[in-house]
Order: structure tokens, then sequence, then C-alpha cells
């Protein structure tokens, strides 16, 4: 008979390990991508935002820079100016309302990584529902289709 000989059963079970690992991460890796592609973010960032008064003093203009910098399409289905949907302000003294000046209609869709500009008119005076005067603190929200809001804040010149 011939002495042959084999791998100690210790060596053995370090290759039964290290191959185990490594296909273990493997299959971990293959997991997270499968697992990415199904679940994108959306984060939309309002990168800056100011107001500056009309040159006939009759309102402002409101200026916001909007980032979408998730990993999935955002789409801006309604802004709310004080907690109201800007389309429902109505102001009586003076007559006037808010209106969406660029762009002219919503919604907005942003993909992953673009930006865009966006311009509200708010008039001066008093109306049922708010009221709008130099000094004044307004609370602008982005709302999206995904049902999340993005709010910030500006102050009337």
């Amino acid at each position: 008979m011939e002495d042959l000989k084999a791998i100690s059963p210790v060596i053995a079970t370090v290759i039964i390990v290290a191959v185990t690992i490594a296909v273990a991460i493997a299959v971990a890796l293959w997991m997270t991508g499968l697992v990415g592609g199904f679940t994108g973010t959306e984060n939309l960032q309002i990168v800056n935002a100011y107001a500056l008064a009309t040159t006939d003093g009759k309102g402002w203009n409101v200026y916001l820079s909007v980032k979408n910098a998730g990993t999935t399409t955002a789409t801006i289905d309604q802004i709310f100016v004080n907690g109201i949907p800007y389309a429902s302000i109505t102001l009586t003294s003076p007559p006037g309302t808010i209106s969406l000046v660029s762009p002219t209609s919503l919604p907005v869709t942003l993909s992953p990584g673009q930006d865009t500009s966006i311009q509200l008119y708010i008039p001066k005076g008093s109306g049922q529902a708010l009221s709008f005067s130099p000094g004044q603190q307004v609370e602008i929200k982005l709302h999206t289709a995904s049902g999340k809001t993005y709010p910030v804040q500006i102050v009337l010149p």
C-alpha cells in the first residue's frame, strides 16, 4: 500500500470558513445593490431663499433655489405660504393673489441632481386669510407628490 497523506482537519476547517465568508460577503453586496435599486430616496434642498421688493412697491418677489439631492425623481405638487396653498390666497385690501411666476404652473419634476429656481409674487396688503407687510416673516413649504414637505423661512424686506 502506498502512503497517502491528506490535509489536516484544522487546515480543512480554515479553508471552509474562508470560502463561506467570501460567499457571504458576495451575497451581501449583491443584495445591497438589489435593494438599493428599489429604495430610492427623495431629498430636496432649498439652497437659497430670499425676497425682494418689486419696483412698483406693491409686493415682493420671492426666489427659491431648489436642488434634488436624492436618488429618485422628486415632484413638487404644491407650495404653501404660511400653511395655506398659494393658489387659495386672495387678498382683498388691496386686491391681489399670490402667484407662481416661474415656473408658471405645478407640478415641477426634478431628476436626481437637478436644480431649479422658483419665483412667487406676494402682494402687499391685508386679506381674509393673511396680511403681508415689510419685516414680516413668511414660511414657504414645498410639498412633494410623495408626501414630504420642505420648509423655509424668509423675511419680507
